[in-house]
């Protein structure tokens, strides 16, 4: 079973202990007592089932199960003994003696029990790694709290004066009617029940009294420590910032060059954001954010060692835009994340941005601020970078460059909606540059040629074999690059499995008409970790200089100064979480790991990462790569790169609303600082 599947599992054995003791204490509460003793002995099956699942999923990592070994578990246990030992035998003898009654003890013992189960299952839902102090307190407080309420409620010394002939009577009743009879027989008939009631009730009184103000320091102590300021780095076992005043650097500084490299062309464009209704080719109107009126953008093409100078300018954005180039490692001052390396361009302002095209390959640009909105809404369009010494046009053949993006309901495949159709010459070349603009994966699959993908997220794969009959599944803001030759039949680009949604390839020339499309859906997935041949790599990812471990999860968490569910890393959420401190020509390793039950596609600013493993299955095919890696529910990937782009640069899931909810961070250059250090969350 996967990783997912047995989180799946202990969440249902969670609460299946959950409704056992309580349905337990409820039963027995209401005089059912061989029906609560079938459930106490669910009850404890149910729990020694989830130590079992628990230790499975230890295996998986720590970080799956920490809080339930340190916490809920341990809760569980303690309580669900105290109520075996004070339920069990008077839930047994009942079995033959239906007058017996369950004491009050054992009632409120077996409610704990349901009570320290909810706890444990509230904290992983709610808290989830790592296991805090604070969040301990609080939770052994609301659990001591309950119990105290329920020994409060059910101990109270009710129906004195109710039928005499009701089948059962509490033990604390039964107590004080001995105690009467005693007195009585002893001489004593007033003052005797008197002061045995007065004992107990100041015994009783004490107790309540003492577990209260344990539970209230308790509580009010977990509280407390919410409000601790957190780390504001963490250095992953390297050296932290470098001692004295040594010379600083502001991201404001870190810009591109001004002239192309030898041989190159300085390409200027001008882009201005603004918003209104953009007319798609086959006449459907969308309500947009646009880039020139256009969706996509216009494309920005360039040769390598071009110099790129592109001029953003707002007309009526109102929240501001930028201009971020995805998986281009452009130099900081040009990242386009505001907040960090400069502030978003309001309405009537502009920004130069300009670097030069040194990476060949298929990328894409689009808004870093407000992301989730504006992108979604339009403000995003591709950029590809060509050798200098390519092929002649008569050998290059089709070149297609095809975003993908939803909006609303609507899905484009370039800038048209449905089926593209291009007639191609059979035996031409031709490429399909696939990017993934929406925030969630989409599917492709080529039917009727076999191919080969030569490229991922810009980078070249090595050696890329021949397949045919699989299926491509691209992260969110992730690109592949697809290469096959044209056959004499038609090929079909099929997108999500639709087979109305694509792109067609048609013979030029050739007679016949659109042939039967199968049924991709069952086609298997395109493992990457194992496609191409093996190659040197720069560097060892496995003796790197610092090691980040990265946690996503949901978990309660201040966003923008507001409480909320919030899409979280390490049980923090941006800006609370704190900053990565690397230096330059350090090795970093990233061990990234889903708790939650979503996928994270991860995207580091201003770096490739090499994918080292998935679940600790090691990459046996070409060196792989990426600048977004979809991390899905339960999967642990460990990714390194070397850190050679000075700066302050944002580290996030490139799901946009998991990004506006509080998935993200910085990665931050000793030595480095920025003039645009904000808390708002814009980004």
């Amino acid at each position: 079973m996967s990783t997912l599947q047995w989180i799946l599992v202990d969440h249902v054995v969670a609460l299946l202990g959950v409704a056992t003791w309580f349905a337990a204490g409820v039963t027995a509460a209401l005089g059912r007592n061989r029906l609560a003793l079938g459930l106490l002995a669910a009850a404890v099956l149910v729990t020694i089932t989830r130590l079992g699942t628990v230790a499975l999923l230890a295996g998986r990592g720590w970080w799956f199960v920490q809080e339930k070994v340190l916490l809920g578990l341990p809760l569980l246990f303690a309580a669900g003994i105290v109520a075996v030992l004070l339920a069990g035998p008077r839930l047994l003898a009942a079995r033959q003696s239906p007058a017996t009654g369950l004491p009050a003890g054992g009632l409120v013992a077996l409610l704990t029990a349901g009570y320290a189960a909810l706890a444990g299952l509230v904290v992983t839902f709610t808290a989830g790694y790592p296991l805090t102090l604070s969040t301990s307190l609080i939770a052994v407080a609301v659990v001591c709290a309950g119990a105290l309420l329920t020994a409060r409620v059910v101990g109270r010394p009710t129906g004195q004066g109710a039928d005499a002939g009701a089948p059962e009577r509490s033990a604390v009743a039964d107590a004080a009617s001995a105690e009467r009879s005693a007195a009585a027989d002893a001489g004593s008939p007033e003052q005797a029940p008197v002061a045995a009631g007065a004992s107990a009730l100041s015994r009783r009184r004490f107790l309540g009294v003492a577990g209260g103000v344990v539970a209230a320091g308790a509580g009010a102590t977990g509280v407390g420590l919410l409000f601790r300021e957190p780390e504001a780095m963490v250095t992953g076992g390297g050296p932290g910032h470098a001692g004295g005043a040594g010379p600083k650097v502001s991201v404001a500084d870190l810009r591109g060059p001004g002239a192309p490299a030898a041989g190159g062309t300085a390409r200027r464009h001008v882009l201005t954001a603004r918003t209104g209704t953009v007319t798609l080719p086959e006449g459907r109107p969308i309500d947009a954010w646009s880039y020139e009126g256009r969706l996509p953008g216009p494309a920005i093409t360039a040769t390598e060692g071009d110099l790129i100078e592109v001029t953003l300018r707002n007309a009526d954005i109102e929240n501001g835009v930028t201009l971020h180039w995805h998986g281009y490692d452009v130099p900081c001052g040009e990242d386009g994340a505001p907040g960090a390396t400069q502030h978003a361009v309001r309405p009537g302002g502009e920004f130069v941005y300009r670097f030069q095209a040194d990476q060949v390959g298929t990328y894409w640009y689009h808004t870093h601020q407000a992301s989730h909105p504006a992108v979604r809404k339009g403000l995003y369009g591709t950029l590809v970078v060509t050798p200098r010494e390519d092929r002649p046009d008569a050998e290059r053949g089709l070149d297609l460059t095809l975003p993908v993006h939803t909006f609303d309901d609507v899905v484009i495949l370039g800038d048209q909606e449905g089926r593209a159709v291009h007639d191609v010459r059979p035996g031409q070349p031709v490429r399909l540059r696939l990017i993934n603009t929406d925030s969630n994966p989409h599917w492709f699959a080529v039917a009727g040629s076999a191919f080969r993908l030569v490229a991922v997220d810009g980078r070249d794969l090595n050696q890329p074999g021949e397949v045919r009959e699989v299926g491509l599944r691209l992260p969110a803001g992730g690109r592949y690059d697809v290469v096959l030759t044209m056959p004499d039949a038609t090929v079909t680009l099929l997108l999500d499995h639709d087979p109305d949604q694509g792109v067609l390839l048609r013979p030029a020339g050739a007679g016949g008409g659109d042939r039967t499309l199968p049924d991709t859906g069952d086609w298997p997935e395109l493992d990457l970790l194992e496609y191409g041949e093996p190659a040197p790599v720069p560097f060892d990812g496995d003796d790197a200089d610092r090691h980040f471990t990265i946690v996503l999860d949901r978990a309660l968490a201040m966003v923008d100064g507001k409480p909320a569910y919030a899409q979280a890393v390490d049980g923090r959420a941006h800006p609370s979480v704190p900053d990565q401190l690397v230096r330059e020509g350090d090795v970093v390793r990233f061990t990234v790991v889903n708790r939650s039950l979503e996928t994270h596609p991860w995207h580091l600013h201003g770096h490739p990462v090499l994918i080292l493993s998935r679940d600790g299955r090691r990459y046996s095919g070409s060196p792989l790569w990426m600048d977004t890696f979809d991390v899905r529910p339960g999967e642990v990937w460990d990714v390194a790169f070397r850190a050679d782009n000075p700066g302050v640069w944002m580290n996030h899931c490139h799901n946009l609303p998991h990004q506006e909810q509080g998935m993200m961070l910085r990665l931050v250059y000793d030595g480095v600082t920025t003039p645009f250090d904000s808390t708002s969350h814009a980004h």
